[in-house]
């Protein structure tokens, strides 16, 4: 196993306790820190010794990734790994599927839209599913509720102006009711959301205020003047327990409000906004994206698969994420393709038949297709990313 060195993004929604507490850092951070990106995305790639972990693997593809890998995903590490922490609520959002995701790029491309540039939709050729596990309580806004709820909620504000969107509601038209607030104009949207606040006391309550009520009052602090505060009605509100898990497939409008979590997608850094965040927002093109269709059922709960160890199950061949626990005991694992382990808890060795790395908080390795059986040892919490 090979130890990485790994990056933090310092994105302004990020806290400046959580990634610094679990590494052992002085608390607070000097400033906010948002992602702790693992793995060998171009733009932020893990270093081993000093050199990126995207140029090592591509200097040895067929060693470190595997043949299988190989022909499934090309020269490339298909999965990222994060720790994310959000202070403040992230973007409302969601991710191109496969196919979108290389016209959108190949578009952007013909059209002369710079590579880098901040007003660029699509920065890889990538789709972007994704899985999040809370490792502390997680609060977060994942697929749409079912549009008769969205219209009683947005009903009970009273707000005259609203009535068209409920009325699309009421019939089920979700694309109308989305496309009529993220296309709000842009000098009216300030009194809409204000008028929004001022009524949210029309609005349900839940416990410590978590409700549809404190979720208006609480985006609206963040991002004043931003009909996301309002489309974040629309949306499934949950709060997660440590271990608890969101499945976020393509095209589904989500967006983080609080909370640390680990997450595995696939490696892609493709968003499309609509709202709450000051960074590129693309209506048009979400629009394109999305899946107007309710999510029943976002939240996944972690399965056993061995004493200590639990995964969660999705629908894709891009990512698979253990979590193994350990109190002074071992585990073995024999997991698929280049494996990637980052340390959140304790001290833990981590080796397969390449060797053994020590970890500890916010420590991670990396390790090649042809690793073999993992064994975890000693009195931590480890989580594995793997085919």
């Amino acid at each position: 196993m090979r130890r990485l060195h790994n990056r933090i993004r310092p994105y302004a929604w990020g806290s400046r306790e959580v990634i610094a507490r679990v590494q052992g850092r002085p608390v607070p951070s000097e400033g906010p820190e948002a992602e702790l990106w693992i793995g060998a995305h171009p733009d932020c790639s893990s270093l081993v010794d000093d050199v990126p972990l995207v140029d090592v693997i591509a200097s040895a593809p067929g060693d470190l990734l595997g043949a299988d890998a190989l022909d499934r995903f090309g020269v490339r590490l298909p999965y990222l790994l994060k720790l994310l922490a959000a202070e403040r609520a992230l973007s409302l959002q969601a991710h191109p599927d496969a196919r979108q995701a290389a016209d959108g790029y190949a578009a952007e491309d013909a059209a002369g839209v710079p590579r880098g540039a901040a007003h660029r939709s699509y920065v890889d050729a990538n789709h972007k599913p994704e899985l999040l596990v809370a490792y502390t309580e997680f609060e977060a806004l994942c697929g749409f509720r079912p549009a008769a709820e969205s219209a009683e909620l947005l009903d009970a504000l009273g707000v005259m102006a609203l009535k068209p969107v409920v009325g699309a509601l009421a019939v089920g038209d979700l694309r109308e009711a989305v496309r009529a607030l993220l296309s709000w104009p842009a000098a009216a949207r300030a009194d809409l959301v204000d008028q929004a606040v001022a009524a949210s006391g029309n609005l349900p309550d839940g416990p410590a205020g978590g409700g549809p009520r404190g979720l208006v009052r609480l985006l609206a602090h963040d991002y004043p003047s931003d009909v996301g505060v309002l489309v974040a009605l629309l949306l499934n509100h949950v709060v997660l327990a440590p271990g608890q898990g969101i499945w976020m497939p393509a095209g589904n409008l989500h967006g983080y409000l609080r909370g640390a979590g680990v997450e595995v997608m696939a490696a892609s850094d493709n968003v499309l906004r609509g709202g709450l965040t000051p960074k590129h927002v693309n209506v048009p093109e979400l629009l394109r994206v999305l899946r107007f269709e309710p999510l029943p059922d976002p939240v996944r709960d972690p399965e056993p698969v061995a004493p200590g160890v639990d995964t969660w199950s999705v629908p894709v061949d891009d990512f698979r994420l253990h979590r193994i626990r350990l109190d002074g005991g071992e585990a073995a694992l024999d997991p698929v393709g280049p494996r990637t382990a980052l340390c959140l808890a304790g001290s833990v060795s981590v080796g397969d038949n390449s060797g053994a790395a020590l970890l500890g908080g916010g420590e991670a390795a990396f390790g090649a297709a042809d690793g073999g059986k993992m064994i975890f040892s000693g009195a931590g919490e480890v989580y594995l990313a793997s085919l």
